[in-house]
């Protein structure tokens, strides 16, 4: 049986395929290269707002991407390692970022109504449609 979502975000198509998982919400943006210790997956750069946290096999929501084409090999180079975060949505997102999620198989929206980092909050469960461009929050969290 398939759980009913207590609230839909919509958007257009995103990549990946589909997931349920504990949403992370980051109000910051994310580069997969130079805020991250790429061995571990925990944020190693000290001026970013998840500074020492982890993301591996989180659904993570970040305000947008940052970052050049490192981007890409960085985030296979974690999912090769089983450090990677379970799917990515941002408020908005560049195609580098998409790229490297394609290469690394990792689940990415953008673009979303409402606004996913006004919407979603750390500890709610969540499932992911790419394909469908659609965020379901299914149960929320102890603390929302």
């Amino acid at each position: 049986m398939v759980e009913e979502p207590l609230l839909v975000l919509r958007g257009h198509p995103g990549v990946g395929p589909d997931v349920e998982g504990e949403a992370w919400v980051c109000q910051d943006n994310f580069s997969a290269r130079y805020d991250l210790d790429r061995r571990t997956g925990t944020f190693s750069r000290r001026s970013h707002a998840c500074y020492g946290q982890s993301l591996v096999g989180r659904v993570c929501f970040f305000n947008g991407a940052k970052g050049g084409v490192s981007t890409s090999w960085a985030l296979l180079d974690m999912k090769s390692r089983g450090v990677a975060p379970a799917a990515l949505v941002f408020r908005l997102t560049n195609p580098v970022m998409v790229q490297g999620a394609v290469l690394a198989d990792i689940p990415l929206l953008d673009r979303l109504s409402p606004d996913p980092l006004d919407t979603v909050h750390t500890g709610d469960y969540v499932r992911l449609r790419p394909r469908e461009g659609l965020v379901e929050i299914l149960r929320r969290g102890a603390g929302t």
